[in-house]
């Protein structure tokens, strides 16, 4: 259980005031307002209230983390392994994302896996995630409990990027993520477990072995009759998410993990619903594109542009001319 005076330590983080609020505490609890005082002590503060913060919750993880990612996973995870979903983060396994970093963590006993990967959110001042209004056209504004917002002021803010704007659309892509994913994992897609979601992380199902993660799958050389079975299944998976009203947005082998023959789709924060983005073909045909590049460099012959047709009509899509991306994000900078 938290303490008031572990609340009031964590105001004093000023560097994790873009984390959103931790679930079913208020937020007023959560801030961190900056203080009218000198940046050196600010600093000797701050360092000071990590200790007291560490040494108060045991917060001793084996992964050696540097000062300033350690009050990131403190603000990110401090909740989850209070409510002993994990016992220990033991090693970063991908970082430098563009928009999260994921840790390896020893599950609790109570869960049934043994390992849980956390995925954790860079703070949104740091996110280099081009163009999210590209892919947000149509969704959903969502709040940290995974439900849809209706309050006008919110709103607003949202409309006018407003500081709370901002927070606001940072916590939505993270849950628009663990939604997206277990939706599919639901429906039977290969995905990793969702398990929970909240304060800038998602917990879900470990994919690798004890002391190494699973590989992805740009980095496999595969002999040519397992890749075709690989790419059969990867289009498996994806007329499987298309059926469900989804277009990962930013598929390729980089997003896809191989583990002993298997394969896991990661990363969904930016999927869209085709039925409302008005690219929704032309990311689409695009994801095909950068999927093939692989399996063609791995002996399997696909032909991504009519695949990509073939696949859309098949589920009852109609093909229509993209817009200029610039009508839906003014600083849209990437080709289709």
């Amino acid at each position: 259980m938290h303490s008031n005076n572990n609340f009031e330590l964590y105001e004093q983080l000023e560097d994790l005031e873009d984390i959103p609020g931790i679930r079913n505490v208020p937020d007023e609890l959560l801030r961190f307002p900056n203080q009218n005082k000198s940046r050196p002590r600010q600093k000797k503060q701050q360092d000071e209230t990590i200790e007291l913060v560490e040494q108060e919750n045991d917060l001793n993880f084996s992964y050696n983390a540097s000062k300033h990612e350690k009050e990131w996973l403190i603000g990110s995870l401090e909740d989850f392994y209070r409510q002993q979903w994990f016992d220990d983060v033991i090693r970063l396994i991908k970082g430098g994302g563009k928009e999260a970093s994921v840790y390896q963590c020893l599950a609790n006993d109570t869960i049934s896996d043994e390992y849980l990967a956390a995925k954790v959110y860079r703070p949104r001042k740091f996110r280099q995630l081009r163009n999210d209004s590209f892919y947000r056209e149509g969704r959903l504004l969502l709040d940290d409990e995974g439900h849809e917002i209706h309050n006008g002021g919110a709103l607003h803010a949202v409309q006018k990027r407003t500081t709370l704007g901002m927070r606001l659309l940072h916590t939505s892509w993270i849950e628009h993520e663990f939604q997206t994913l277990s939706m599919l994992h639901q429906a039977g897609a290969d995905v990793p477990t969702p398990y929970v979601s909240g304060n800038n992380a998602i917990l879900m199902g470990y994919i690798g072995w004890d002391d190494l993660a699973a590989p992805t799958l740009n980095t496999v050389n595969l002999v040519k009759q397992e890749a075709k079975q690989v790419f059969d299944r990867v289009i498996h998976n994806i007329e499987l998410i298309l059926a469900h009203h989804r277009i990962h947005g930013d598929l390729s082998a980089y997003n896809i993990l191989y583990f002993e023959g298997e394969i896991f789709l990661i990363d969904f924060p930016q999927a869209i619903d085709p039925d409302v983005n008005r690219n929704a073909y032309a990311i689409f045909r695009r994801d095909l594109i950068r999927l093939c590049e692989y399996f063609q460099s791995q002996s399997v012959n696909c032909d991504p542009v009519h695949l990509a047709k073939d696949l859309w009509q098949k589920h009852g899509f109609n093909i229509k001319s993209p817009i200029d991306p610039r009508l839906i994000s003014p600083d849209y900078n990437d080709e289709l």
